[in-house]
């Protein structure tokens, strides 16, 4: 698996000088970078709505509070994550935190592995929210360009490929499976080459034999028995644009050599004419296979594979890459709510273990789908255990079986009463917020805020 290329940035406001160093050095520990404040002034050039990281503040601080501080940061941007350190017994502020917007809260004395697991799924959390905005900042930049989403260490060196070769005329060819987003990447491209033509997709695998000629390079009337009027190609019409050949291993060898010629001298002959006609576009070429294979079988062309293959792109299988698998089932799933108008599912931490652990085969695409169906609430081994609690048959169950399940039911009503929040749930059923953590375990419940 791919190492993550997850930032980890904390802010730390603490005014005990022991309690502040012993705290810094566990989140250090943690790989994440510290920037420990005695005092919310000291931390204000850190506190903006730009920050990458997290925020950690105990609550009572000398001059502005914790709890002055969430109120600045929840009106600076209410998705980046405050958690707040209260002192032993102060329940009704740690309540009174979460309202405000706290991502979560931790009485002292704390364990470091209960800060550091916090602080993690802060950090990822707020990594998802900024990762979607610009996301949504490209959307708005180019509306009809495909996302292409994730930060492994895989699709960065996607990413920096686009960026080096995609400024070029140079044509190139995309390998990758299908379903990894050969397409999304032939798109990408042609947005990093400042080309203001159209971006022109052909599926060649989709076109029968007898109309690819005319498709892509154009017909003059009266070239065959149906040409009543002159047609222009693909290779013509995306002038000042890109072709995207999808599939190029099914072209016929027959067309594959009057391409080549046309990728060498940059002009073509519409079928039944004489004229030599310019054409001006790049050819962005993909495909499944390999073509050397292909070539010492005979079933494709030597020399036209090294002359689109001067730059090869490869595109990972989903397996390559599942640390990408959150942000991108976070995306389709968003995607699939808005179009169904269903409300937007949740999982637990075990849920996506077990979906990053699959070996996809159909690749992103499959995750989409899977994505679908996910919100439709028809996903397989999922819907059955999320969509409804339970349901133990009296006449079969032990009088434990019985409680439990009911016990299970209470507090998953609670929790979706107030939102997932784990402190208001707690402090609303009468029990520990510790005793409460320990049932959520047991039943294989998720929260909200507090352990999403």
């Amino acid at each position: 698996m791919e190492t993550s290329v997850l930032t980890l940035e904390a802010v730390l406001i603490e005014d005990e000088d022991a309690v502040r160093k012993a705290t810094a050095q566990t989140l250090e520990l943690g790989d994440f970078t510290v920037h420990a404040c005695e005092s919310a002034e000291q931390a204000q050039p850190w506190l903006r709505a730009d920050f990458a990281g997290v925020i950690v503040t105990d609550v009572r601080l000398p001059g502005r509070s914790g709890l002055e501080v969430l109120a600045q940061v929840v009106a600076l941007d209410p998705d980046l994550p405050v958690i707040v350190v209260t002192g032993h017994g102060d329940v009704s502020m740690a309540v009174e935190a979460m309202r405000q917007g706290a991502y979560d809260f931790i009485e002292k004395p704390f364990a470091s592995e209960r800060l550091m697991e916090t602080a993690r799924r802060a950090q990822e959390k707020r990594h998802l929210v900024l990762e979607n905005r610009r996301l949504k900042a490209a959307w708005s930049a180019h509306p009809d360009m495909p996302a292409m989403i994730g930060q492994s260490a895989a699709t960065e060196r996607v990413r920096t490929m686009i960026r080096s070769v995609g400024p070029t005329a140079v044509d190139i060819l995309i390998n990758g499976q299908t379903g990894t987003g050969k397409e999304v990447v032939a798109r990408q491209l042609h947005i990093a080459s400042g080309r203001k033509g159209p971006f022109v997709a052909i599926n060649c695998g989709a076109l029968p034999e007898s109309v690819f000629e005319s498709e892509i390079f154009g017909h003059e009337a009266g070239a065959f028995t149906s040409a009543q009027k002159r047609r222009i190609g693909k290779l013509e019409y995306a002038k000042g644009g890109t072709v995207f050949l999808d599939e190029i291993e099914s072209m016929p060898l027959a067309l594959q050599v009057k391409l080549l010629r046309v990728l060498q001298e940059r002009r073509l002959e519409r079928l039944g004419g004489n004229d030599s006609i310019e054409i001006d576009c790049r050819i962005v070429a993909a495909t499944k296979v390999d073509l050397l294979e292909l070539s010492a079988a005979g079933k494709f062309r030597e020399d036209l594979y090294y002359r689109i293959g001067v730059v090869s792109i490869g595109l990972p299988r989903l397996s390559e890459r599942r640390e990408d698998i959150p942000l991108l089932l976070a995306y389709f799933a968003q995607g699939a709510a808005v179009r169904y108008q269903r409300p937007l599912p949740e999982w637990s931490p075990a849920d996506m273990t077990q979906w990053q652990a699959r070996d996809w085969p159909g690749n992103v695409r499959e995750l989409r789908n899977f994505a679908d169906r996910l919100v439709l609430g028809v996903a397989e081994g999922w819907a059955d255990s999320h969509d409804r609690l339970p349901e133990i048959a009296a006449d079969a169950a032990t009088l434990p079986q019985q409680i439990d399940a009911y016990e299970r039911r209470l507090i998953a009503e609670a929790l979706t009463a107030n939102e997932g929040n784990v402190a208001l749930t707690a402090e609303r059923l009468g029990l520990p917020k510790k005793t409460l953590y320990d049932k959520l375990k047991k039943y294989q419940l998720a929260a909200g805020r507090a352990i999403d």
